[in-house]
């Protein structure tokens, strides 16, 4: 077991006095700085070197007050805090910071509910409390709003997720723009409150999210510029009834004409959802192992994968979306989208049950783990303009970089309006070192490739940040480290973070 890595510039001496006096702002229990207890902070999924995002102590703070003197030991002592809700971000990176030596400011003892209102359909809450917690909360008291879950589901946490501008699969599937309001300590231990937080006795925080003068909500997304200490949330009121339709393309090269179809039913709202459109490959993670579809050398080949999902009775893609509202309108837009999709080729299943779009708490998501039992896993997450000419390029752009280098095609594309997040698993065994540098350089191919294409991304994972960071142009770069300057002069609240730096 190695010893945990100090903060940059800081010796062993001065960092022993730091966690003291972490110790005195929140308590002896709740600072961890040996190796044994720091393991499980500096594990990834990643395909980079574990010891590039080594932490070098956590602490778990329980309020607003203890954050404040946490900030002023890591500002005396110039000591880096990497903040998580609950380090679950699984696939980009769990609770490990994005560079060696950070102290993980851990909010998960942050976990009150504070306020609900059934009837405007809002929650305030902190950042540790999970999807989970706050359903169990809703059924408990019998409250008829639903929750929109990302793929982990039970285990992380609507603050965290939101923030990182994750996404689900009913219509509040884009969780930050369902966000309004927010409590935010900055550097020196301000307090912000965002949108109209700052009226004296608010009434309409969670109603409002704009407030009075800039909107700066959005500069507390992907960044390190704040602490989100509270969060306020629009939450779906229960629809008197739903379906959920499976729409099935059997032939590979349908997969344009499958988004030229969906794309007006998106735009009209008359699927309403989000919904995810699926590979067979990705589908077939959830019912089998793929040493039982290919144990061949390289990447699985195409038409074998298309070969195996037919022998199973499964599509080349499955594009599963719901319907929400009174049964007289899912009967009316039931026919609308069964007459456009199967015009495009397409067979329905008119109901199926997906859980993640009827307010169901599932780990269902992590089977994508047993498909090669080597627990690495890393998202490649590139934006994709809502046409079939575009998905089609990406695909098959994705496919050649991906088949060079050995790994499975695999991808789950929410389907928003205008746009498609055309989010792509790769899957690997990260105790094979050859097989994870294999990944790593294949990562940074599919980058380099689709952003020479014009295409951008709309997450990443830690090692990758810079990169990603550097992709987006030098006047948005530019533009964030001017913020982190001002507001974070000593770079103390997550160096590195979405290549943020002072």
């Amino acid at each position: 077991m190695s010893t945990p890595a100090l903060p940059p510039g800081v010796g062993a001496g001065e960092f022993a006095r730091a966690l003291a006096a972490f110790r005195d702002a929140v308590g002896a229990n709740h600072v961890l700085s040996d190796a044994a207890q720091l393991l499980p902070y500096g594990r990834v999924m990643l395909p980079v070197p574990e010891e590039e995002h080594q932490p070098s102590g956590v602490v778990m703070p329980q309020s607003v007050a203890e954050i404040q003197r946490v900030l002023a030991v890591a500002q005396r002592y110039k000591i880096p805090l990497w903040t998580v809700s609950t380090g679950r971000n699984f696939g980009y990176g769990s609770a490990a910071p994005a560079t060696a030596g950070q102290v993980v400011l851990d909010l998960k003892r942050m976990n009150r509910i504070i306020a609900v209102d059934g009837e405007l359909g809002t929650a305030l809450i902190e950042p540790g409390v999970t999807y989970k917690q706050l359903q169990d909360h809703l059924r408990e008291r019998n409250i008829p709003l639903w929750l929109d879950f990302p793929a982990p589901g039970p285990l992380v946490s609507p603050v965290g997720n939101s923030l990182e501008r994750g996404g689900g699969l009913t219509p509040y599937g884009d969780h930050f723009g369902h966000v309004c309001g927010m409590e935010v300590v900055l550097a020196d231990g301000s307090l912000l409150k965002t949108g109209l937080g700052g009226v004296a006795n608010t009434q309409s925080w969670q109603a409002h999210r704009y407030g009075f003068g800039p909107y700066v909500d959005g500069l507390f997304s992907q960044s390190n510029f704040g602490i989100v200490t509270k969060m306020g949330l629009w939450l779906m009121p229960a629809p008197p009834a739903h379906r959920t339709i499976m729409a099935q393309w059997w032939r590979d090269d349908d997969i344009g004409r499958a988004v030229d179809a969906i794309r007006p039913l998106r735009l009209s709202e008359t699927i309403q959802n989000f919904g995810v459109l699926a590979n067979a490959t990705l589908i077939m993670t959830s019912m089998t192992k793929r040493r039982d579809v290919y144990d061949g050398p390289g990447a699985i080949p195409t038409a074998r994968a298309l070969e195996f999902a037919k022998s199973k009775g499964l599509p080349a893609w499955v594009y599963l979306f719901s319907l929400y509202g009174t049964q007289e309108q899912i009967d009316v837009d039931t026919r609308i989208v069964t007459a456009a999709l199967e015009a495009s080729g397409a067979t329905l299943v008119l109901d199926f049950h997906d859980p993640m779009q009827s307010n169901e708490l599932s780990l269902q998501a992590f089977t994508l783990f047993n498909w090669n039992g080597g627990g690495g896993l890393c998202w490649f997450s590139p934006v994709c303009p809502n046409r079939g000419t575009d998905v089609v390029r990406q695909t098959d752009l994705a496919r050649r970089i991906m088949d060079a280098h050995g790994v499975d095609f695999m991808t789950g594309m929410t389907i928003n309006g205008r746009d498609i997040l055309n989010v792509m698993p790769l899957v690997f065994n990260r105790a094979d070192a050859a097989e994870t540098l294999r990944v790593r350089t294949c990562f940074h191919e599919l980058l380099t490739a689709f952003a020479a294409d014009g295409y951008g991304f709309y997450r990443t994972g830690i090692g990758f940040m810079d990169r990603v960071a550097e992709l987006h142009g030098s006047a948005s770069r530019d533009f964030a480290q001017r913020l982190k300057r001002a507001l974070d002069p000593h770079g103390i609240l997550a160096p590195g973070k979405s290549g943020i730096r002072v």
